[in-house]
């Protein structure tokens, strides 16, 4: 079995910034406040060099979320290309700004 594209890529977390209602159960030590309503996770709001605060390793190479069961809504919703059965342009834009190709089909079989 072949590890989960993801895992691999985190393209994501070091290309847009991750923005939430400021009550979401994330750790506050991560994040920045945005507004009164909304907090992003720390790393993110850089737009030039965006890459999250929970982000480890080598985007590209190997990753991991340290949040992953509390990260935020915006993480937990986003899908790769290809991983429920359709391409996702933002996650293709993601990778093509590190210099990776496009997932496709077959990267989910």
């Amino acid at each position: 079995m072949s590890l989960h594209p993801c895992l691999s890529c985190g393209a994501c977390c070091a290309h847009f910034r991750v923005s939430f209602y400021w009550a979401e159960p994330v750790p506050e030590a991560l994040t920045e406040k945005i507004s009164p309503f909304l907090s992003c996770m720390k790393g993110t709001g850089d737009a030039m060099s965006p890459r999250c605060v929970a982000l480890e390793g080598g985007v590209g190479a190997s990753v991991r979320c340290t949040i992953y069961e509390e990260r935020p809504g915006p993480c937990r919703s986003f899908e790769a290309s290809w991983e429920a059965g359709e391409q996702n342009p933002r996650c293709d834009a993601a990778r093509a700004r590190h210099g990776l190709s496009p997932l496709s089909r077959q990267d989910w079989s």
